[in-house]
């Protein structure tokens, strides 16, 4: 996979719906750069904002409970990822 950046959007932990429509018209925070193969979030963290690819791809997956590796999806340039119906990553974004 190729090297890439994210935009985060960072959400405060009292977010209701208009706060979330706050948050996407809210100037985006500074880019953070990850190598390839590094890891974003992992599943079980507390999900705090989410990501818009700048270049580049996302992995997002799950461990199953035999240690393989299930992907959920790719994320490319332009797309936005790291949204959770609660307050905790269920997949892994490298």
């Amino acid at each position: 996979m190729q090297t890439y950046a994210a935009l985060r959007i960072a959400l405060s932990p009292s977010s209701t719906q208009s706060s979330l429509r706050e948050a996407f018209d809210a100037p985006l925070q500074p880019v953070s750069f990850f190598p390839a193969g590094s890891e974003i979030y992992a599943q079980g963290e507390k999900a705090g904002a989410f990501y818009q690819v700048e270049f580049g791809a996302v992995r997002v997956y799950r461990l199953l409970a035999d240690g393989r590796r299930q992907i959920s999806a790719f994320h490319l340039a332009g797309e936005t990822f790291g949204f959770e119906a609660d307050t905790t990553h269920h997949f892994f974004a490298e």
